[in-house]
């Protein structure tokens, strides 16, 4: 019995289709086997309630702890999400990678575990196990940030639509020298087609925690040459988080003069930093504004060692007081 039914065996492995897989034409080209990442990546798994329960004992109990070492967060605000009725959209200035989880793991446990982020569909989704990676541990979206795109817009408004709340950073990309760029519109529109409030949202002193470097030849404000994608070292450095209050489009507003607003108020908060609640909304008026958003969040217009000098120049020196401590 056993010859027979080791002959049995042997026939079949050498069996052709349909017991097998049929071979491939010798004059064919092979194409390459499809992979669907980038804005073609299906993320919907890493919002079904297995994975989010993973996703949760993993940013309670290591992401936030090693955050609270790593970057000692001041935060404030946090009064405006108290009564919050439903999603809403998270719109932050962005200067270093570790911005994401170190907002995340400041917000409340009834929003932290249900946002979403918008990530860059060309960076962190240009691998499988980066489209992994990242859908698992932040619960990340694709969106493309060089272009405006309505499968993007559509892909964050469904989410949003199924009750998630939304991080999202309108310059579309990190802070090239620490002083904010000019927001983009994505926010704002998304804001308009789901009638969900914004929340602005000022990150002070990440970059210190995980600066954005630059290779050589590296492309900086009065520059030339091309940014690159590599961050610095990790190192402890206190930070600060500062949540606005809720704001909608007004009747009528279009989404880039609600944009010019969103900026303009993660604009007040930063100001925040340097002085006090009073102080930085009484020195709007004193800023020359743009669409409705001041700049003086955006530097100085000037060359590359000026716009570093006074980013870094101490608060105590331009009137403000030392804070965070």
């Amino acid at each position: 019995m056993a010859p027979a039914v080791s002959g049995l065996l042997a026939r079949v492995r050498t069996a052709r289709f349909p017991l097998a897989a049929p071979s491939w034409p010798t004059t064919v080209e092979r194409p390459d086997p499809e992979r669907k990442v980038g804005l073609d990546y299906d993320h919907a798994w890493s919002r079904r309630y297995p994975v989010r329960l993973a996703r949760a004992m993993v940013m309670d109990n290591v992401t936030r702890p090693a955050a609270r070492v790593l970057a000692p967060a001041t935060v404030r605000g946090l009064e405006h999400l108290q009564h919050l009725d439903g999603p809403v959209i998270f719109a932050a200035n962005h200067a270093s990678h570790i911005d994401t989880p170190l907002l995340l793991t400041t917000l409340p446990v009834e929003l932290r575990h249900r946002t979403v982020v918008a990530a860059a569909s060309d960076y962190f989704f240009d691998r499988t196990w980066k489209s992994l990676l990242w859908s698992f541990a932040l619960a990340a979206i694709p969106i493309e940030r060089s272009r405006v795109n309505r499968r993007s817009a559509d892909t964050a408004a469904e989410v949003i639509q199924d009750g998630w709340n939304l991080v999202i950073f309108p310059e579309g990309g990190r802070s090239p020298d620490g002083w904010t760029q000019p927001f983009r519109g994505g926010a704002a529109y998304l804001a308009r087609r789901t009638g969900r409030p914004v929340v602005p949202v000022y990150l002070h002193g990440t970059r210190h925690v995980l600066p954005k470097t630059a290779e050589s030849g590296a492309k900086t404000p009065g520059g030339s040459g091309t940014e690159s994608r590599r961050g610095g070292r990790l190192r402890r450095s206190p930070i600060a988080v500062l949540f606005g209050a809720p704001m909608s489009p007004d009747e009528g507003e279009s989404a880039h003069r609600f944009s010019d607003r969103v900026e303009g108020a993660v604009a007040t908060l930063a100001r925040e930093v340097q002085s006090d609640w009073w102080q930085a909304r009484r020195s709007v008026s004193a800023v020359a504004p743009v669409e409705g958003a001041d700049t003086a969040h955006r530097g100085p217009s000037a060359s590359a060692w000026r716009r570093a000098w006074a980013l870094d120049e101490p608060p105590s020196r331009r009137g403000g007081s030392e804070w965070p401590d």
